[in-house]
């Protein structure tokens, strides 16, 4: 049971920093589409910000699909 309760709990955890990842991108991806609406230079910096955001909420995703997995084994 106890195992059940921690990976319930890990799933919320995950879920939430998924949450905040997704909020932390919003500004570069309100940067970047500013950028192409406006035909103006991208900032190289916005676009960083974007690709490592869009990388750790994959990550996140993933380890989410396998503690829903692991959950649904038990």
């Amino acid at each position: 049971m106890s195992k059940k309760s921690d990976l319930k709990r890990a799933i919320l955890d995950s879920e939430k920093e998924i949450g905040e990842l997704e909020n932390k991108i919003r500004r570069s991806q309100t940067a970047l589409l500013q950028s192409i609406l406006n035909d103006t230079k991208l900032n190289e910096q916005d676009a960083q910000y974007f690709r490592l955001y869009t990388s750790l909420i994959e990550v996140e995703r993933e380890n989410l699909r396998k503690l829903k997995n692991e959950l649904n084994n038990l």
